[in-house]
């Protein structure tokens, strides 16, 4: 199991997978807006994405808890 966590203060700006789908390492997952720069959120692992913690257009603090892939 991975957690996939925001590593700076963001908007989630578009989701790119959902819960269920298949990711391979290097997948962007979501894409954060931030000081008007888009920055994706990349898979570090393969797996299911079982859990997806966020909605467009939420603002999340670093360490916030993004995605979990299994």
């Amino acid at each position: 199991m991975a957690e996939v966590r925001a590593e700076m203060v963001a908007n989630v700006w578009k989701i790119i997978v959902a819960e269920g789908d298949n990711v391979a390492e290097g997948d962007t997952l979501v894409i954060l807006e931030s000081m008007k720069m888009e920055i994706p959120v990349i898979a570090e692992d393969s797996g299911v994405v079982s859990e997806l913690k966020v909605a467009e257009g939420d603002v999340i603090q670093e360490g916030d808890l993004i995605a979990v892939i299994e």
